[in-house]
């Protein structure tokens, strides 16, 4: 089945350009472009124990939820 897709040129210059590609590529491109980042040694040691006590204090109650850092005391 053959579809026609309009594109206003106007929009096509505001825009500088249109770039067409299949979902599965786009959603290939959009996975690939957040990088990830592995910690090693003691970098991720201090890490998980950050994450730990974080954890620890949410389940006692200690912390709260805030909209701005300048909620924070």
């Amino acid at each position: 089945m053959a579809s026609t897709i309009t594109i206003s040129k106007k929009q096509v210059i505001k825009d500088s350009g249109v770039v067409v590609l299949p979902l599965k590529e786009y959603e290939r491109l959009v996975r690939n472009s957040v990088p990830t980042y592995y910690l090693e040694g003691k970098e991720a040691e201090e890490l998980d124990k950050l994450v730990e006590e974080g954890l620890k204090e949410y389940k006692k109650g200690k912390t709260k939820t805030i909209k701005s850092l300048s909620e924070l005391d």
